[in-house]
């Protein structure tokens, strides 16, 4: 190997994580600098020099959203093998929709009490007024979902739509599959590899838009600073308490009465999870955090591998209860942010958007980002660059390494949660691992 140095290393050996915090405090101390230090139009002219290099990434992050949705959740639906989505696939998909669709209330539920970024008024900051949206009533909310014409959706980013038929798409797909023709299998086979490898590019794409996460937020944060001073940060701090404590709630009570209710020990059921639940914390991924996952599910918790080999890589694709939390409060946070509080009719589109889109996230560090993204246009949020919603999502971005790493412990534990429940309910677990005392 050779030992010379790239011109760029200094910039890609550190971890992203890192990158992207430095990124964030680099830029809120130059906000706050230029912030206290220039006159109104100086200040405005170096404004004007740093604004387009976070319009760029805003730009990158609306260019991948709505083919990562497309291909992702067609893969992860087509994935689903309709021969095992017999009695345990039926079990673990409720649950895993469920506890979703949950997570994403309690978020909101916290989000609402807790108000974060009510008052901040980003509107002033982002330069231009958010622009008004339309607030769809509720039976517009889900009659839209339904796209009359899927490939204008596409156009659109028409979110919501795009999510249907990429299931329905994905499902048919999945019995192509296991059909008895062998030419249509064939096809069908051709098709999967064909949007499993546009998956898996789109993948590559996300990971090298967020090498340049760490120049975005600067210059994000650094705008966003600078224009209204450092009063953003006790808001952007309540933002980040609201998660942990709403992702505490579902880990206390929601688990705790699931695992109650089928007479599981919860202090039995943290000890032997503890490891995949600190893995994911520190890797930020569920997937990277899978065969930790999967051991300490048979060796620790005695649960066969016939099922956990089933619905725990299901789970890491399709149940994401604490991104489901953390896309509640965030986009309450944008919306209050910018002074249009979420309707009841939006807080539906919210809990849809986010416990359909968690079916086809990929289960690595920054998925939520992007979801937030899905979100954000489900409600008619539109971010567009030097907008308000703009701002509010960079301020978001900059502490979504902290947030991500509780959200994805959250994720592992609600995997494993529902796949003791489900081997219980099919024998398939031996519980003489729960015994009290237990070594494991």
């Amino acid at each position: 190997m050779s030992d010379k140095t790239g011109l760029l290393d200094w910039y890609f050996k550190p971890s992203l994580l890192l990158r992207i915090l430095a990124g964030l405090a680099l830029g809120g101390a130059a906000g706050a600098i230029l912030s206290y230090s220039l006159p109104q139009d100086r200040l405005n002219e170096v404004i004007r020099w740093i604004a387009p290099f976070g319009d760029i990434f805003i730009r990158l992050l609306k260019m991948i959203v709505v083919p990562v949705i497309l291909f992702s959740l067609i893969v992860g639906t087509a994935s689903i093998n309709p021969a095992r989505l017999g009695r345990v696939g039926l079990k673990i998909m409720a649950y895993y929709l469920f506890t979703s669709a949950l997570a994403v209330a309690i978020g909101l539920a916290f989000a609402y009490v807790a108000k974060p970024g009510l008052g901040l008024n980003l509107a002033g900051a982002a330069g231009a007024a958010a622009k008004p949206a339309e607030r769809p009533s509720l039976l517009d909310t889900f009659l839209n979902i339904v796209p009359t014409n899927p490939f204008d959706a596409l156009a659109r980013g028409d979110v919501l739509a795009v999510i249907c038929f990429a299931c329905v798409f994905g499902v048919a797909l999945s019995y192509l599959q296991s059909g008895g023709d062998a030419k249509i299998k064939a096809n069908a086979e051709l098709v999967f590899r064909f949007f499993e490898g546009a998956a898996e590019i789109m993948y590559k794409i996300v990971a090298g838009v967020l090498e340049y996460a760490p120049i975005g937020v600067f210059a994000l944060i650094c705008t966003v600073i600078a224009k209204e001073g450092t009063r953003v940060i006790g808001p952007l701090g309540l933002t980040a308490l609201t998660v942990y404590l709403a992702l505490l709630a579902q880990l206390f009570v929601v688990y705790f009465i699931f695992l109650a209710l089928f007479k599981f020990n919860f202090l039995r059921f943290l000890k032997g999870a503890q490891e995949a639940i600190v893995t994911a914390f520190v890797t930020r991924s569920s997937n990277g955090t899978l065969p930790v996952t999967m051991r300490v599910a048979e060796e620790n918790l005695g649960v066969s591998r016939s099922i956990s080999a089933f619905t725990l890589p299901l789970g890491a694709t399709v149940n994401m209860n604490g991104t489901a939390i953390y896309l509640g409060v965030c986009a309450t946070f944008v919306a209050n942010a910018i002074g249009m509080p979420l309707t009841f009719a939006q807080m539906i589109a919210v809990v849809a958007t986010a416990t359909l889109a968690a079916i086809g996230t990929a289960g690595v560090p920054g998925s939520g980002a992007l979801m937030l993204l899905m979100v954000f246009d489900s409600v008619g949020l539109k971010m567009e660059a030097g907008s308000a919603v703009a701002a509010g999502y960079a301020m978001i971005f900059g502490i979504d390494a902290v947030l991500d790493m509780g959200r994805t412990s959250m994720n592992v534990t609600g995997d494993i949660v529902g796949t003791v429940i489900v081997a219980k309910t099919e024998n398939e677990i031996d519980l003489s691992k729960w015994t009290i005392g237990k070594d494991g």
